[in-house]
């Protein structure tokens, strides 16, 4: 049996359709009001915990038209304001380096003297950024929200749903087994489904609690709960 390479850094295509609401309705609104560029705020900062979802949301508007998504490490060109683009999408704030600091501080700027858009990302509120004063004091121009996270349930809800999308039908315990022995957060969850979805099919086994820990054993995954 050849082994499945769990790739839990890959970012699949991402949309807003996707992004698991849970508590953030309000959020998840004022998000496609800014691929529509029909928000009255022109600038908005998101923060929460690794997994909330703060590059899915940023990836999904840049597959709006005339976005740019910009990662902390991108190159100069990318900070500075083109007339084509009228939404830009700064994220991981916090890793910025002091020369990018210096670009984002322009961009801002910029950006407000041309009516574009920006969303911005890192995990904690701007005012607790590592970053120049500034900087912090424009990542909190507009609207500020954090990302709360899905329960256990909301999750167990989710990733229910996404299995019987696809036809998968998974036995009680498997979900409740995979958050107390795996990492808790979607994209690693839903990661995971995808492999036990191949697992199951190349073993000819229903998706049960001994398949989800042969799976895990395979991937020399941990069998312990994460605290």
């Amino acid at each position: 049996m050849k082994q499945l390479v769990l790739d839990l850094g890959a970012e699949p295509a991402q949309s807003l359709d996707t992004f698991q609401v849970g508590e953030n309705a309000e959020l998840a609104h004022l998000m496609h009001l800014f691929a529509e560029r029909a928000s009255r705020e022109h600038f908005a900062y998101l923060w929460g915990d690794t997994g909330a979802g703060k590059t899915h949301l940023l990836q999904a508007l840049a597959a709006s038209p005339a976005s740019r998504y910009i990662a902390f490490d991108a190159p100069k060109a990318d900070f500075v304001h083109a007339p084509a683009i009228t939404l830009y999408l700064l994220d991981d704030c916090h890793l910025l380096s002091k020369q990018r600091q210096i670009d984002a501080f322009a961009l801002f700027n910029q950006i407000r003297e041309h009516g574009a858009y920006m969303v911005c990302t890192g995990p904690v509120p701007p005012a607790l950024l590592g970053v120049r004063e500034d900087l912090r004091t424009r990542m909190g121009w507009g609207l500020v929200y954090q990302i709360k996270g899905l329960s256990d349930d909301q999750k167990i809800e989710a990733l229910t749903h996404a299995a019987e999308a696809r036809g998968l039908t998974l036995s009680a315990s498997v979900l409740p087994y995979l958050l107390s022995h795996f990492k808790r957060d979607m994209r690693s969850l839903s990661t995971m489904l995808d492999a036990l979805d191949q697992y199951s099919l190349e073993t000819q086994r229903p998706v049960t609690l001994p398949l989800l820990r042969d799976l895990l054993l395979q991937e020399n995954l941990p069998l312990e709960p994460k605290e």
